[in-house]
């Protein structure tokens, strides 16, 4: 069986490494995505394959736009050629008209709902969609998928990703020393769901303020991002882009300050001191509060004193028994591709 694979998002690579590791040695499989800084430099990371097909479209929306009906004219003659008898992405929306308009099937995970125009532009055209037990089908069928064609697994994507092996003799930015390291996570600002927030900023001034005794990191996206984070606090801590494989980051953090979203996910699994200041509210990050691996908090102060009081020995145990509990989403996709 011929497989293709659209990847737009380094979780999205991650999460297709596993699909790769079960269904490689039986099937031809593509894997294709667009030129997205953090996307290339994992696959980098990771040393895994992937042909370049297009690029984002920024943050504008007649760049994405624009940019989307390029990909898809260079996909087009690319995926015909190769004629696949099966298209899995992440609710890409080129891979969805693609296929229509090829008549391929496409299976498509998705654990973010609130991606309003991603899922208007996806779900209607999709013949399988595979979700978290914790989202309803209801935030999914409203945008045009019948809920019978809703798989749902038990278990959230961040459990996937995590699973995958690391290089521990790759340099991180953390200095080698005694004291904690807490790391900062920018939130997605060029997302079409996304909003520029003014949350972070006094929130990292604050957290320098009363600990600047400890190793502070923050994380960037986006140079234009940095640059402006850059601006507000000068020289005062370290900011760096993500050329680093975030789970081998992740091991070496004390406590983590994340935007809600896949590093947040992957922090909280691996039983990290996890705060959300929830930049973009969705359903996976609430799952997390709920379960008591994430702590969400807005307020520069109260963030500041829970970095002091977060336990990481009870978030591992909890983090541990939860896990226990999932199961492997990729078992339930070689089902759906079986039946």
């Amino acid at each position: 069986m011929k497989i293709w694979i659209d990847i737009l998002t380094p979780k999205q690579l991650l999460f297709s490494e596993a699909i790769i590791k079960k269904l490689g040695k039986n099937h031809q499989i593509l894997c294709t995505s667009r030129e997205y800084g953090e996307v290339i430099k994992l696959a980098k990371i990771r040393g895994f394959g992937l042909i370049s097909v297009g690029k984002h479209g920024g943050e504008d929306k007649e760049t994405k736009l624009k940019a989307s009906i390029q990909r898809m004219e260079k996909l087009f003659t690319r995926i015909k050629n190769y004629s696949p008898d099966i298209v899995i992405s992440f609710c890409s929306p080129e891979a969805a008209r693609i296929s229509f308009g090829l008549g391929t099937k496409h299976i498509a995970f998705c654990d973010s709902p609130h991606a309003d125009a991603v899922m208007r532009l996806t779900l209607p055209l999709i013949q399988k969609l595979l979700i978290p037990k914790a989202i309803p089908k209801r935030e999914f069928s409203k945008y045009g998928i019948p809920e019978n064609n809703i798989i749902q697994y038990n278990a959230i994507d961040a459990f996937v990703t995590l699973k995958r092996k690391i290089d521990k003799k790759s340099l991180l930015p953390f200095t080698k020393n005694d004291k904690k390291n807490i790391l900062i996570r920018l939130e997605e600002e060029q997302a079409a769901y996304s909003t520029k927030s003014k949350k972070i900023i006094p929130i990292i001034k604050k957290i320098i303020f009363d600990h600047n005794e400890e190793n502070i990191i923050i994380l960037g996206r986006y140079s234009k991002q940095i640059k402006n984070i850059q601006r507000e606090v000068g020289s005062k801590i370290k900011i760096v882009k993500m050329t680093f494989d975030g789970k081998h980051l992740l091991q070496n953090t004390d406590v983590f300050i994340g935007s809600g979203g896949t590093m947040t996910a992957e922090s909280a699994l691996l039983g990290i001191p996890t705060i959300s200041y929830n930049a973009v509210p969705n359903i996976i990050e609430e799952f997390l509060v709920k379960k008591g691996l994430v702590k969400r908090e807005t307020d520069p102060k109260k963030i500041s004193n829970q970095i002091t009081k977060i336990s990481k020995s009870m978030n591992q145990k909890r983090a541990k028994k939860i896990t226990n509990q999932m199961e492997d989403p990729i078992e339930k996709l070689i089902k759906v591709i079986r039946d």
